[in-house]
C-alpha cells in the first residue's frame, strides 16, 4: 500500500491529521461502513483522546490489532482515550498508522470533471477534510487506478494536437540543459536508483486477502531500507513483502522493526546490489521555509515518479491514523506533488540530502469529482504534503536495527480532550483508575498538578493535546524542556525531564 496520508487541517499550531499516502488493493472486500476517505471522524484508541480536529483516513489496507487502551467517559463525542505520550504508567499502549484504504474498493480514476463528450458529471460526493496515507491500494491498481491511468495517459499522449495550435519549437540544445549533478535531473540521477517500490500482501482476519504499494529508500549498505509503518504493517503477521528497484530487479525483503507511533519501519533484502547505494542524510533542523525539496516515490503505483516543490513550513503538528492506530510528527510541510504511493519515499533537499520522509496529505474535502470515464475521481495532491524529519526517522531507525523495541518519551499526565480553550489541559481527576499526574512521574516531579493547561514547551505554543502530543515525540527520553502552564489563572513555567515508554504495545 502506497501511502501518503491525509491530514485535517486547522490553525497553525493545531495538528492536521492525517492519512498516508500509500494504496492498497483488495482481494475484492465488501464495503464496510465508515471505510474510506467518506468515514466519519474515528473514535481513537487509547494513546488519543477523541476531539473534533477532523478525520483521518489512513491509506494502508487495514489497521492492525489496537495497543492497550485508557479510555476516558463519553462527553458528547466519539470516546475519549488517552494519548501514549501522556499514558500515566508504563503499560500504556503506542499509537500506529494502520488504516483502511483512502480510496475505497474500487480505485478512482484520474482525469477531468466534465470531460469533453462525457456530458455533465453528477454532483459529486461529500468527503470530510482529511490527511491521506501515501499508500496506494493494490486492487485499485489492478482494476481501477493501474488501468485506468494508464487508459488516460495513452488517450491523452495519442491525441492529435488541437487546431489552432502553432508549430512546436526545436528541441533544446542538450549543451543548453542545467543537468549538473546539483539540477533537479542531477539529484534524480542519483537518487532515483536507491528508491524502491514496496509491495505488500496479507489476509486481513474476515476481509480476505488485501495488497498494497508503497515507496522507501536504501538506508545503508547492509541492506536496510528505511519506509513508512503503514507501509509495511499489512505483511507484519506472515504476509508477502517485496522490493522493486529503478531497474525493475524484485528481491524479496523481511521486516526487521516497526515503530508505530512514529509511522515508521525497516525492511531489509539480503541480497542487495552490489551497485546500489544508500541515499546520503540531511540534517533537517538547517531546513529553512522556502528551500526547494524533491520528493520521489510510486504515487498510484507510477514508480520512479520525482516531483519538486519547497519547504512550506516546519514543525507542523501532524496526526494521521484510524481508529485503531495513530501516530503524531512534528512535519515538514511541501508543496512537492505528493499522492497515494509516495509513502516511505524520500523528501531531497537541493543537496540531493534525504531530509524527510513522505508520510501523509491533505486533501480536499469534496473529493476529486467526476472523472472522464465516469467514476468518482479521489482526491490527489493539493499541495499540502507532510514529511516525518529525517533526524526523528534517523534515530528511530538505528534503534531498530540493533534490534531494539521503539522508545516514545512521556510526560506522565492524562490530557482532557474534552478540553476547548488553547492549549492542552491535565484532566482534573483520576479516570478509569488513573491519576491526572503520574505519581512520582516526569511531570510530577516537575510539580504540574491535575487542572494545569499547559501552552507552551519550550519555544513552541501549544494549541491542543495534539500539539503538545506531536512535540513530546519529537523529543528524546531524558530530554529536559521548559512548560509553560497556566494554574486558577495565573501563568507559570517549570521544567520536566521526559520519561520514556519501551514498545508499542
Amino acid at each position: 500500500m502506497s501511502d501518503d496520508r491525509d491530514v485535517t487541517g486547522g490553525e497553525v499550531g493545531s495538528p492536521v491529521p492525517g492519512e498516508g499516502h500509500g494504496s492498497s488493493s483488495a482481494t475484492p472486500l465488501p464495503a464496510e461502513p465508515g471505510v474510506g476517505p467518506a468515514s466519519a471522524e474515528p473514535e481513537f484508541r487509547s494513546e488519543v483522546p477523541a476531539k473534533p480536529v477532523g478525520a483521518p483516513t489512513v491509506g494502508q489496507p487495514h489497521g492492525e490489532a489496537g495497543s492497550s487502551t485508557t479510555a476516558l467517559p463519553p462527553a458528547g463525542e466519539p470516546m475519549a482515550e488517552v494519548p501514549a505520550a501522556f499514558a500515566a504508567g508504563p503499560t500504556a499502549g503506542g499509537a500506529g498508522g494502520a488504516g483502511v484504504p483512502p480510496f475505497g474498493a474500487t480505485g478512482a480514476y484520474p482525469g477531468y470533471p466534465g470531460y469533453p463528450g462525457f456530458g455533465a458529471p453528477p454532483k459529486p460526493k461529500r468527503r470530510p477534510s482529511g490527511i491521506l496515507v501515501a499508500a496506494v491500494v493494490a486492487a485499485l491498481l489492478a482494476g481501477g487506478v493501474g488501468g485506468g491511468v494508464g487508459a488516460w495517459i495513452v488517450e491523452r499522449d495519442d491525441k492529435p494536437a488541437s487546431a489552432g495550435v502553432g508549430p512546436s519549437s526545436s528541441p533544446a540544445d542538450p549543451a543548453s540543459l542545467n543537468r549538473s549533478p546539483t539540477s533537479v535531473a542531477g539529484i534524480a540521477k542519483q537518487a532515483v536508483p536507491s528508491t524502491v517500490t514496496i509491495k505488500t500482501k496479507g489476509k486481513v482476519s474476515g476481509q480476505g486477502t488485501e495488497s498494497g504499494t508503497g515507496a522507501g529508500f536504501v538506508y545503508d549498505k547492509q541492506g536496510h531500507i528505511l519506509t513508512n509503518n503503514h507501509v509495511v504493517s499489512l505483511a507484519a503477521a506472515g504476509g508477502e513483502l517485496s522490493v522493486t528497484f529503478s531497474d525493475g530487479t524484485t528481491k524479496p525483503a523481511k521486516i526487521v522493526g516497526r515503530a508505530e507511533g512514529y509511522d515508521l519501519a525497516v525492511i531489509k533484502v539480503d541480497d542487495m546490489p552490489t551497485n546500489i547505494q544508500p541515499l546520503a542524510l540531511g540534517d533537517n533542523d538547517k531546513v529553512a521555509v522556502g528551500d526547494p525539496v524533491i520528493a520521489i516515490g510510486a504515487p498510484f503505483t507510477l514508480s520512479n515518479t520525482v516531483t519538486t516543490g519547497i519547504v512550506s513550513a516546519k514543525d507542523r503538528p501532524v496526526a494521521s491514523g484510524d481508529q485503531q492506530k495513530v501516530s503524531y510528527m512534528n512535519a515538514i510541510q511541501t508543496d512537492a506533488a505528493i499522492n497515494p504511493g509516495n509513502s516511505g519515499g524520500p523528501l531531497l533537499n537541493a543537496a540531493g540530502e534525504v531530509i524527510g520522509i513522505n508520510s501523509a496529505i491533505r486533501s480536499t474535502g469534496g473529493g476529486g469529482g467526476q472523472s472522464p470515464f465516469g467514476q468518482q475521481q479521489e482526491s490527489g495532491s493539493i499541495g499540502l504534503g507532510f514529511a516525518i524529519p529525517i533526524n526523528q526517522a534517523r534515530w528511530v531507525a538505528d534503534t531498530l536495527i540493533q534490534g531494539n523495541k521503539p522508545v516514545y518519551a512521556q510526560m506522565g499526565i492524562l490530557p482532557d480532550s474534552r478540553y476547548t480553550g488553547t492549549g492542552a489541559q491535565i484532566m482534573a481527576q483520576s479516570t478509569n483508575g488513573q491519576d491526572p499526574v503520574t505519581a512520582n512521574g516526569p511531570a510530577a516531579k516537575a510539580g504540574l498538578k491535575a487542572g494545569d493547561v499547559i501552552t507552551r514547551l519550550n519555544n513552541r505554543a501549544i494549541g491542543s493535546y495534539e500539539d503538545l502530543f506531536s512535540e513530546i515525540w519529537s523529543h528524546r527520553p531524558g530530554d529536559k524542556v521548559k512548560v509553560t502552564y497556566q494554574r486558577d489563572g495565573k501563568e507559570a513555567t517549570t521544567e520536566v525531564t521526559l520519561g520514556q515508554r519501551v514498545g508499542d504495545n
